[in-house]
């Protein structure tokens, strides 16, 4: 018996051994493949001066629409930004309007965070959008993981110049990214920790974003919960709705 595990185990290591860059990122995304995703979540911003914690409630079908309902602070509770294919909206309740957004809003950082529009809103094809290239292996955590670049394709419109992932071997749980600009310098550096069971899912509940050359930056994102696989009628995710939209 300690015989067949041990040549079990050796043929699951030379299993996992001889994977891909692009198998690898397709486990990685097939890990949290869903028609639809819902989620509460809290973002803490801190800076050098000051601090600020928001909780929020999204939704995402795909990867053409999302929903994100700021539930706090109170004063800017109400507030709904809308990402219904191509287009962006914001809903300011103390206006009682609705606002289009321009598409190059979405490489901006939100509501003073770290993190971009595109970060929280969509949610990126890697395999798709950019050519893989497996290139080593690193600890995080105690967790055996892969180290893969991603350089975008010649016809994907994104915004990073170069990523590196580093991709847990055990549950290919993504959890750390570099993001590098246009120029090869790197931008931001975002850390997932904290790995649970959320929605019958293996997922990083908590992630860090860290900005490069900023000390005292840093935008720290905790999801409480997560379902997937919901049903989400598509007219959820329009203009009209986000007056209506409650968390």
């Amino acid at each position: 018996m300690l015989g067949l595990a041990i040549l079990g185990s050796m043929a699951m290591s030379m299993n996992t051994a001889a994977l891909t860059a692009e198998q690898i990122l397709e486990r990685a995304e097939q890990k949290l493949a869903a028609s639809t995703m819902v989620a509460d979540m809290t973002i803490k911003i801190e800076r050098p001066k000051w601090n600020k914690t928001m909780s929020l409630k999204t939704w995402a079908k795909g990867t053409e629409y999302a929903m994100a309902y700021v539930k706090g602070p109170e004063k800017d509770k109400g507030t709904v930004y809308l990402k219904a294919e191509n287009d962006v909206y914001n809903y300011l309740p103390k206006i009682k309007k609705t606002i289009k957004l321009p598409a190059t809003l979405l490489s901006q950082n939100w509501m003073g965070t770290d993190m971009s529009t595109d970060d929280l809103v969509k949610l990126t094809q890697i395999t798709k959008d950019y050519d893989a290239k497996l290139t080593g292996s690193e600890t995080m955590s105690g967790r055996d993981c892969y180290t893969i670049v991603l350089t975008p394709k010649a016809t994907a419109d994104v915004l990073w110049g170069q990523l590196i992932l580093t991709i847990d071997k055990k549950d290919f749980i993504q959890l750390k990214t570099q993001f590098y600009d246009e120029d090869m310098e790197l931008v931001n550096t975002m850390i997932g920790s904290e790995v649970k069971a959320m929605g019958g899912k293996t997922v990083a509940s908590k992630m860090i974003m860290t900005p490069a050359g900023k000390p005292g930056y840093k935008t720290t994102v905790v999801y409480s919960s997560m379902q997937f696989n919901t049903s989400i009628s598509s007219s959820f995710f329009t203009k009209g709705n986000m007056p209506k939209v409650q968390p």
